[in-house]
């Protein structure tokens, strides 16, 4: 009998236990309706309050949309294919496209922008 009545009161300190730390909770009476006018005129701006508010981008930095230097033509012509070496290339002006345009090209020895200039840029 005595374990029965030590299982049933720490029952009841667990329930009590659980009950008091559970979080509060508040009634609906504080918050107010979405569709209350208090809350849309929040939300409400007159074009000169718009106008204020300042970017949250950098103004001053000009963008310039311009077409390429290079002609259409030519770069339509050539594809990124995983050519590397100038003994792959067959024009100087693929070599060109391939060492600005295609990653990890070996065709610029001394790095001065013309590539392959013994066989194809001389």
């Amino acid at each position: 009998m005595k374990p029965i009545v030590i299982i049933v009161a720490a029952l009841l300190i667990a329930f009590f236990a659980y009950i008091y730390l559970q979080p509060k909770v508040f009634s609906n009476d504080a918050i107010t309706s979405p569709d209350s006018a208090d809350s849309i005129d929040k939300f409400t701006f007159s074009e000169e309050e718009l106008a204020n508010i300042p970017p949250t981008y950098n103004d001053s930095v000009p963008v310039s949309i311009t077409e390429p230097v290079e002609s259409t033509t030519q770069t339509q012509a050539f594809v990124c294919d995983g050519r590397k070496h100038c003994s792959q290339m067959t024009s100087c002006a693929e070599a060109t496209y391939f060492s600005n345009n295609c990653p990890t090209t070996k065709m610029d020895g001394n790095n001065d922008g013309v590539p392959c200039e013994q066989q194809w840029c001389n």
